[in-house]
């Protein structure tokens, strides 16, 4: 009996040990948050370790679980129906509103691409299924989830191509004709990954002449929107904020890159963006200034990190790193001042806040519409917990928020 209070008072300081993080007094639900993320850093962990045995990809054990927070089949109700559909090729789950007497009215459209580092998620993820029902209803439209691939089963440009595939296909007077969308009222938007999809695709179909319906607006939740600057001040003061790790993010750009993961320490110390670096990337580099680029209420006391020496063979293994379909804030002006108006959303308690910053920041200076929806309690993916026993209060508010935006501009 002795021996077995023990093991469970051992048992529960680990836990509590794990559980516990050092959180801002500032950050939305900390305690909840610390138990959420308990939870999906512990699979992070588990898939990494997997990865390491060669069980499996660096994901893989973490994409096993996503699975289980999938609709097992669809849900719709009296104002919605949901059916699934193929665009150029690319499978996505269709979100109509049908509201009595609207049915045969020219609706608002928004192309969604899901978030998950390019390597998890899906548009059956209950969260993207709960939120894609919700902006069909209440924005009276019809919200088209793009199924697109992940890796390692796709690499760039491989999930560049299926959004852009897709987002041509359904830009037809054919495709919006049956779905009753008006041509005039269509967004792109995504969240995180998927909010770095969308960037790309707005900013290549606004300048592609074979395109003649255009995106009215785009709407991106916390995009990542380059891989050169890995100590911007959001990531040098998030490193360690759940649920998105400094280390984990570079880990995604490797998948989506097709890079090996044990460059992630170089990619951290920005080896890649060094002084002797060539002057493409001295190029690059001025366009993720942030020190020109950032409001200074947001550089802090932070140094930028550019390291004097560098790894010359980065580039050559992720030549992705300076594509614009993959890093869209590295796009020149020209092509920037085509795109639609846009709404960015940010979280102070998020790595990827800056890139979301500068984005705004280039686009005014390119003489775009944007409006910044800044959460001071705001954490990466916390418009995805907007609904379910994780519902975190800035979750439902960025998600109205986020849907009001669009009701007003689209």
């Amino acid at each position: 009996m002795r021996s077995i209070l023990i093991g469970t008072i051992v048992l529960s300081v680990a836990a509590a040990y794990y559980i516990y993080l050092p959180l801002p007094s500032t950050i939305s639900e900390p305690w909840k948050l610390m138990f959420m993320d308990a939870m999906i850093r512990g699979s992070m962990h588990l898939s990494f370790v997997a990865h390491d045995l060669g069980l499996c990809s660096p994901f893989g054990v973490v994409k096993y679980f996503s699975s289980w927070v999938e609709v097992n089949s669809h849900q719709s109700s009296p104002t919605i129906r949901i059916t699934e559909a193929s665009f150029g090729g690319v499978e996505a789950q269709v979100f109509e509103s049908t509201a009595e007497g609207q049915e045969q009215r020219l609706k608002r459209g928004v192309v969604y691409f899901h978030g998950g580092g390019w390597t998890v998620g899906s548009t059956k993820m209950e969260s993207y299924y709960l939120q894609c029902m919700m902006m069909a209803e209440e924005l009276d439209a019809v919200v088209i989830s793009v199924e697109y691939r992940l890796a390692p089963d796709g690499r760039f440009p491989d999930q560049y191509n299926d959004v852009f595939q897709a987002s041509k296909h359904i830009l037809t007077a054919e495709v919006l004709g049956q779905y009753n969308i008006d041509p005039k009222r269509v967004a792109v938007s995504g969240d995180s990954a998927g909010g770095n999809l969308a960037a790309a695709v707005a900013q290549q179909m606004a300048l592609d002449s074979s395109i003649p319906i255009k995106f009215k607006v785009q709407a991106l939740v916390y995009p990542a929107l380059q891989a050169l600057d890995f100590n911007t001040p959001s990531y040098q003061q998030n490193a360690h904020i759940p649920i998105l790790y400094r280390p984990v993010v570079a880990r995604f750009w490797l998948e989506y890159l097709n890079g090996n993961q044990n460059l992630v320490p170089a990619l951290l110390a920005n080896n890649h963006t060094a002084l002797d670096q060539g002057q493409e990337m001295a190029a690059a580099r001025a366009k993720i200034n942030w020190t020109k680029l950032l409001p200074v209420a947001f550089q802090k006391n932070y140094k930028p990190v550019v390291p004097l020496h560098g790894d010359p063979k980065l580039v050559e293994k992720l030549p992705g790193l300076l594509d614009v379909r993959a890093a869209p804030l590295l796009a020149e002006t020209e092509m920037l001042k085509a795109v639609p108006p846009a709404y960015i959303m940010t979280c102070e308690h998020d790595v990827l806040r800056d890139d979301g910053l500068m984005y705004a920041t280039r686009l005014e200076e390119a003489g775009v519409h944007v409006t910044v929806d800044h959460y001071e309690d705001g954490f990466h993916g916390c418009l995805s917990f907007a609904f379910g026993p994780f519902r975190f209060s800035v979750g439902t508010r960025s998600l109205g928020n986020y849907i009001r935006w669009l009701k007003e501009n689209l």
